[in-house]
């Protein structure tokens, strides 16, 4: 899919925000390494309730320190996942903001600008060491049964020996100097966390050989002057906050609030990945699902929220922000559920038809999905694709579809194009003088007397006076119709085709 970054720029052009200064601003930082995907859409859509819920400032922020694992135009997907999704950020690397840029890698100068404070207080120092030496330790440590880590070795340097190094042009990286002893800190959802550090650990890198900061020194310069004042993040962080905290310290910064969401994982357990493409937001927008029926997928594997209505419910935008609390958020981990969001989808379809509103929206959405399916059926002209036509499927199909893809499945192929079937008596079971009866009663029949109560009805009599199995005739009008030997019931195919196009199918097989 094409993405037109100009497209939403004008969007959100037109919504006014005005930057100011507010008790409550929180961010999301994905890195443009996949799609993103519903456990990515958790962590927005949890900052971005928690914003509005407090009046606060919603922030979209890449984190794109690791080049190597970057891919081409994933920012611009991410921001038009969250657009699609309704998660519209105050400040994000399109609109800019008081506090950007908005992606780390325009950043870098900043970093080397604080990284020199911590040099200067001592917090942080210049290590030399080769990649071949941190190898060897660790295999070393690994022989022994010992987890690996880094022995702390540059942070005992002589200045003069720095000095002397630096002057060489000898590479170097710089790492941040871990205090001994318990870190604690207490999370908005599992309370009070506690944390050895640097008995688990050795010094972390900060700024890399090649200059790019790591993820652990970017986020806390970027969160401290973006003026973040709480953190919502996944639980594989949770080990790191303390790490992060030590470096507000180092600052003389206060840290922000954490809040670490549990797990969300597939129906069979396993862990979520950017590699699955049937947990990505693009999946869902191609399938047909709706974005609230994927919101309300999430809000429903995470907790924070009242739920009352079960799968029978569909929460709104508002209801949503309404009923946030973080307190409700369960701190186990969280099994999606696939039929449940084709549950909340189904509903969705119902909920936009029943506003007329929604008409033209749902008609260009069917035309295009039409028009992808059956491309060859567009250029000779043999699509049946006039409004009123599908506006009366999406009525009939509304509770027998889950999403808007199923109404161009095979089996429901027929209801835009005439079937390529060939004469077949046999198939038939009846003649085709039978076929050419019922045709001209149809086309005698008023169009307002066309539907499935007065067709089944004139069928049963029709194979009752020319002694034609009922079934029989209904499985050659069927094949007719569909090209299908199963399918819907054969009334519910005639109404919903409409007149003219059941008795233009039938003459057409007859001719």
């Amino acid at each position: 899919m094409k993405y037109n970054i100009f497209r939403i720029t004008n969007v959100l052009f037109m919504q006014k925000r005005f930057f100011k200064k507010v008790q409550v601003r929180v961010r999301f930082a994905p890195s443009p390494t996949g799609s993103l995907h519903v456990g990515g859409l958790r962590t927005a859509l949890y900052n971005y309730l928690f914003a509005r819920a407090n009046n606060g400032a919603f922030i979209l922020r890449i984190e794109d320190t690791d080049q190597s694992r970057c891919i081409p135009d994933a920012i611009e997907k991410i921001q038009c996942d969250l657009l699609w999704s309704g998660i519209i950020p105050d400040e994000d690397p399109i609109r800019g903001g008081p506090a950007g840029p908005y992606i780390q890698s325009k950043r870098l100068e900043i970093y080397k600008d604080q990284v020199l404070k911590l040099i200067n207080n001592q917090s942080a120092y210049y290590c030399f060491c080769t990649e071949n030496r941190l190898q060897l330790l660790r295999r070393e440590a690994i022989k022994r049964g010992e987890v690996p880590k880094y022995d702390n070795r540059c942070r005992h340097i002589s200045n003069d020996e720095v000095k002397a190094k630096l002057d060489k042009g000898s590479p170097f990286c710089i790492r941040f100097k871990l205090s001994a002893g318990i870190e604690s800190f207490d999370d908005l959802i599992y309370g009070k966390i506690e944390h050895d550090i640097a008995q688990r650990e050795g010094d972390p890198i900060i700024i890399k050989t090649d200059g790019y900061p790591t993820y652990h020194f970017a986020n806390v310069v970027d969160d401290h002057l973006m003026e973040i004042s709480h953190v919502l993040r996944g639980i594989e962080w949770q080990v790191s906050t303390p790490k992060h905290i030590m470096m507000y310290k180092a600052f003389n910064w206060t840290p922000p609030l954490y809040g670490h969401l549990p797990l969300v994982l597939n129906f069979d357990g396993s862990k979520l990945s950017k590699r699955q493409s049937d947990i990505s937001i693009e999946s869902f927008r191609k399938e047909g699902i709706f974005p609230l029926a994927v919101l309300n997928y999430v809000t429903h594997a995470g907790g924070g929220f009242d739920n009352k209505g079960g799968a029978l419910y569909i929460d709104s935008y508002e209801e949503l922000i309404k009923q946030f609390n973080i307190s409700k958020i369960k701190v186990s981990s969280n099994k999606l559920s696939p039929p449940k969001l084709l549950e909340f989808n189904r509903i969705e379809i119902a909920k936009l038809l029943a506003n007329e509103k929604n008409n033209a929206f749902l008609i260009e959405r069917i035309k295009t999905l039409v028009i992808e399916a059956f491309p060859n059926r567009q250029t000779d002209g043999n699509l049946q694709l006039d409004d009123n036509h599908i506006i009366s499927v999406l009525k009939w199909a509304q509770h027998r579809i889950s999403k808007l893809s199923d109404l161009v499945s095979p089996k429901l192929a027929f209801l835009w194009h005439i079937p390529t079937t060939s004469f077949d008596d046999t198939m038939l079971g009846c003649k085709l003088d039978a076929l050419k009866i019922i045709s001209m009663k149809l086309i005698e029949t008023e169009i307002q007397n066309f539907n499935k109560e007065w067709i089944n009805k004139y069928l049963k009599e029709f194979a009752n006076e020319h002694e034609i199995s009922y079934p029989t005739l209904m499985k050659a009008l069927r094949f007719v119709l569909s090209g299908l030997k199963e399918g819907p019931p054969v009334s519910e195919m005639m109404e919903i085709l409409g007149k003219d196009s059941t008795v233009l199918r039938i003459k057409r097989y007859i001719s």
